[in-house]
């Protein structure tokens, strides 16, 4: 994979993993309502899962096997999600809860093999990726919760509470990952942005970006001690803040990822 589509590719198909990890494994599903899987599942599926299948195809070269499985995985991925949403939509909660689970593993699928289209070594570009994947995730699905408080109002402050901690673990995470890419410029950032590889600005760019992300779970942290309903409001303003920082780190760094 090569080439801005390939960057896309990476970051979203790091979304959709982290996400539906977090949402399909966590006790969610016996705190909230069904109706916020259905709303989860097709938002996703629009959002991350066809569009990450799209720009694995687009930046798929000619001949090259493990592009080719990449592509495949992420439109299983993609389908997937497509008949779970399709499932809640026509009131089949656990038809839609089952295909939800099978979508973690074979999303993760998807991160495995991309790990082998990196420029590092396997363990240390899959260990790059499942990071990401919990930051992005947890970024994304954290917004996503504070939306949802308000149309339900039974909702405890758990899941959210639950969220900002993976976020703040997983800010942690993502540093020590960002890390380990490197400082020196790279082709592949080089081929992106000549600017990236200007002082390195990339690798800085992200540590500065995800340091951005940690602070902001920590003032959420603090923000949902409060006993004030207005307490998730603030929160969830704070999560906009997050989304934008994560995704500016990934996007940052994972221009780092492919070989030149």
């Amino acid at each position: 994979m090569t080439g801005v589509a390939g960057v896309l590719a990476l970051v979203l198909a790091e979304t959709v993993a982290g996400a539906a990890a977090l949402t399909w494994i966590s006790p969610l599903w016996s705190e909230t309502k069904r109706s916020y899987f259905t709303l989860w599942s097709v938002l996703t599926a629009l959002l991350f899962a066809w569009p990450a299948w799209f720009a694995a195809s687009s930046a798929a070269a000619r001949g090259d096997d493990t592009a080719r499985w990449v592509t495949e995985l992420a439109l299983a991925v993609a389908v997937l999600g497509t008949v779970a949403a399709v499932a809640f939509l026509l009131r089949r909660p656990t038809a839609g809860r089952i295909v939800g689970l099978v979508s973690v593993p074979v999303s993760l699928a998807v991160l495995a093999v991309m790990a082998a289209t990196g420029r590092q070594g396997y363990l240390l570009s899959l260990f790059q990726l499942v990071a990401g994947a919990a930051f992005l995730g947890a970024a994304y699905d954290g917004l996503f919760l504070g939306h949802w408080y308000l149309t339900d109002r039974k909702l405890t402050r758990r899941p959210i509470g639950r969220a900002t901690l993976v976020l703040l673990a997983a800010s942690v995470v993502e540093i020590v990952a960002i890390a380990t890419s490197g400082f020196g410029g790279t082709p592949s950032s080089a081929q992106l942005n000549p600017l990236l590889t200007a002082g390195a600005l990339a690798p800085w760019i992200a540590i500065g970006m995800a340091a951005a992300t940690l602070l902001i779970a920590v003032v959420v942290r603090a923000a949902l001690q409060g006993e004030r309903a207005s307490a998730v409001q603030s929160a969830t303003g704070f999560y906009y803040l997050a989304v934008v920082t994560a995704f500016t780190a990934e996007i940052a760094v994972k221009t780092r990822f492919l070989p030149g």
